[in-house]
């Protein structure tokens, strides 16, 4: 990578652009409280988040002892409720919209590549006003099959008229670094996202805390990307 050529770019959204637990926790104790079940925390529910709905639902379930023939309705309420409350309060993480507006004219493409279903983040993504930055979004219903196979990611960079060995995936988790892996795609780990591994087990190329130094990651004309932290493993 060169500062001069142009990357691909594909982010993860939940947990990479935007924090949005706290509205998937809100949504996941409506449909509970309706079942007079305790609510869940959101250390608890965050914990959930990175495989897409269905996975999130059937780990709630499991959770709270509930009856796993219930799974289709549910499935089907807590996205209703994560529609009505999606936005309130989800944020972008601090300096993102900085960071893609300096790749955007740095002249890189982006796009998004999530578990999240299209709607919704769609929906997020207008609401917070990122969605500008995106030339596509491959959503978790878009495919057949959904990250940590590596087709969503594959599908994302040939939308954007690109190869694999001239992406960078950038993502939180271990969801992430396996798609990138499976995908043979250079992954950047923003480490303040919803991992649940320790960094040093996460395979990765680069990694960041911080957006601002996404952008140095993005330019850097070494191989062996570095940050501020040091090399990758």
């Amino acid at each position: 990578m060169t500062a001069d050529d142009p990357i691909a770019l594909i982010f993860d959204l939940d947990g990479t652009l935007i924090d949005s637990a706290p509205d998937i926790h809100a949504a996941v104790n409506l449909m509970l409280s309706r079942r007079d079940i305790p609510p869940l925390t959101l250390p608890t529910v965050t914990s959930f988040v990175g495989n897409g709905l269905p996975k999130l639902v059937e780990r709630v379930m499991h959770a709270t002892e509930m009856d796993p023939a219930e799974f289709k309705s549910v499935t089907s309420e807590v996205l209703a409720d994560y529609d009505w409350v999606n936005g309130r309060m989800t944020r972008p993480y601090p300096g993102v919209v900085e960071a893609l507006g300096t790749l955007r004219d740095m002249g890189h493409p982006m796009s998004i590549c999530t578990n999240k279903p299209t709607d919704p983040a769609l929906h997020i993504l207008k609401k917070l006003d990122l969605a500008e930055f995106f030339h596509l979004l491959v959503g978790g219903d878009s495919l057949e099959v959904t990250k940590p196979r590596p087709e969503p990611l594959l599908a994302a960079i040939e939308g954007m008229d690109s190869t694999p060995d001239r992406a960078l995936y950038i993502g939180d988790s271990e969801v992430d670094a396996e798609t990138a892996s499976a995908a043979g795609v250079r992954f950047a780990l923003f480490t303040m996202g919803y991992r649940k591994s320790p960094i040093e087990e996460m395979p990765h190329d680069a990694r960041f805390d911080d957006f601002s130094e996404l952008v140095g990651i993005v330019g850097s004309d070494h191989q062996d990307t570095r940050t501020a932290s040091g090399a990758a493993p």
